[in-house]
């Protein structure tokens, strides 16, 4: 399984930070987007509206349609020049989309154009879908998303693992993406690392979480189960990973669901995948008092909410179980070794114990990635755009002490509905600083 794929290339000789005239003189020479835009280039209209935290975002518009041009930065964005990061983060971005495209083409958005000289990929304009994150914090509900997100994470994961790869595929997918280790790096550090100790760029809603942020740096236990995820994350290439799938890297319709910014790709344990999609949407609802405007207004939503976490987990695991029945063609697990009607019970057996323990990953992973958002470096916008910054404090309160909980107990967290259950009775608890 080679994952390279072929690049365009418009005569650049080297890489330059294209600006809004630059970019429009680049793209005309482009016939791919000149035809998918139609009209001429003075016509097209061209915007920046990058809002995350490593890239240039520009939406381009023509007379006959539109793209989305992402262009990385030689360095982090959020904090600039003073944090290098490499350009090639591009280039498995690219990759990851070629692969995700052969296996859920209707999920992510079609590549147009990629130019590895520049770091830039063009991609489909996706319109009218908007960031699901934002979505949650209007109280929209997606009907489709649980459909789409488990048939994604069933599709991507199993069938770079090596229940459906030969060991050799699977070795030489591990070695395409093994070179993008600059953005593992910031996993390990800002989600992993430097919410547990003191760090320069960690922050949270001061003065409020001061005590409970002091308690998670003097946690052991929380430091070995942390850590233990860690190693997991570093030493098991399970299944080529988007690595950052949270609930702002997924676009929405009511309709259409489409994962967007794979550029954190690499081979790793499936539960960080699963873990990052229920850890967001576990904020989301914890999060959701926060925005109400009379009590009570969002009842209905968060009731939604929980059923959607739930069926995230429920849906990926029947799809994933459903493709090892019919397309176990890898290594793992050869089906010489169950035959006859006793071998195929054990093998049975063997399935459902492998799901129980991606299930206890999966709860390690969501608790890890609840907490970063929170007391680390880049939070997210379902707290972040509470206004009252006590009312914040309380829903992240809630948030810290059910992911503590998650991690250090993963275990006992045998179903989904287990996870629920700890949410919903956390949706009225008070932290001490609100009494």
């Amino acid at each position: 399984m080679n994952l390279q794929a072929q690049s365009g290339s418009s005569g650049a000789s080297q890489y330059r930070i294209l600006r809004e005239a630059d970019l429009r003189d680049y793209l005309a020479g482009v016939p791919a987007i000149v035809t998918q835009l139609g009209g001429a280039s003075a016509e097209w209209s061209i915007s920046e509206v990058g809002d995350g935290n490593l890239n240039l975002v520009f939406i381009v518009k023509g007379r006959s349609g539109g793209s989305a041009v992402k262009q990385a930065l030689p360095y982090v964005r959020l904090v600039g020049e003073s944090w290098p990061l490499p350009l090639s983060r591009a280039h498995y971005e690219h990759m990851a989309l070629v692969h995700q495209a052969r296996l859920a083409s209707e999920l992510v958005p079609a590549v147009l154009h990629h130019d590895a000289e520049l770091a830039l990929t063009a991609m489909e304009l996706l319109e009218p879908h908007i960031i699901m994150r934002k979505g949650l914090i209007g109280a929209t509900r997606y009907p489709r998303f649980v459909d789409d997100i488990s048939t994604f994470l069933a599709q991507t994961l199993f069938f770079s693992s090596d229940l459906a790869l030969s060991a050799a595929a699977k070795k030489q997918g591990i070695a395409d993406f093994a070179g993008n280790h600059a953005l593992c790096k910031i996993t390990e550090d800002l989600i992993f690392t430097d919410p547990y100790r003191i760090a320069e760029q960690n922050r949270w809603t001061a003065p409020y979480l001061d005590a409970t942020a002091a308690a998670f740096r003097e946690d052991l236990d929380l430091h070995v189960a942390i850590s233990r995820l860690k190693l997991k994350f570093m030493a098991s290439p399970e299944a080529l990973l988007h690595g950052d799938l949270h609930t702002g890297s997924i676009m929405v319709t009511e309709s259409e669901t489409k994962v967007i910014d794979p550029e954190f790709a690499f081979y790793g344990p499936m539960g960080f995948d699963i873990g990052a999609v229920i850890g967001n949407l576990l904020m989301a609802y914890l999060a959701s008092a926060g925005h109400e405007r009379t009590q009570g207004e969002r009842a209905s939503f968060e009731a939604w909410l929980l059923e959607t976490i739930e069926g995230v987990w429920t849906g990926f695991s029947r799809k994933f179980l459903a493709l090892w029945g019919s397309e176990a063609d890898g290594d793992g697990y050869p089906l010489s070794l169950f035959t006859g009607e006793a071998g195929a019970a054990r093998l049975e057996a063997e399935r459902q114990a492998y799901m129980a323990r991606l299930f206890r990953d999966t709860v390690g992973f969501a608790a890890a990635k609840t907490i970063r958002r929170i007391l680390g470096l880049a939070h997210n916008i379902d707290f972040e755009w509470i206004a009252d910054e006590k009312q914040r404090a309380i829903c992240e309160a809630r948030a810290l002490k059910l992911a503590r909980g998650m991690m250090l107990e993963a275990g006992s967290y045998t179903t989904i509905g287990a996870v629920t259950c700890a949410a919903r009775e956390l949706r009225h608890w008070q932290p001490a600083f609100a009494r």
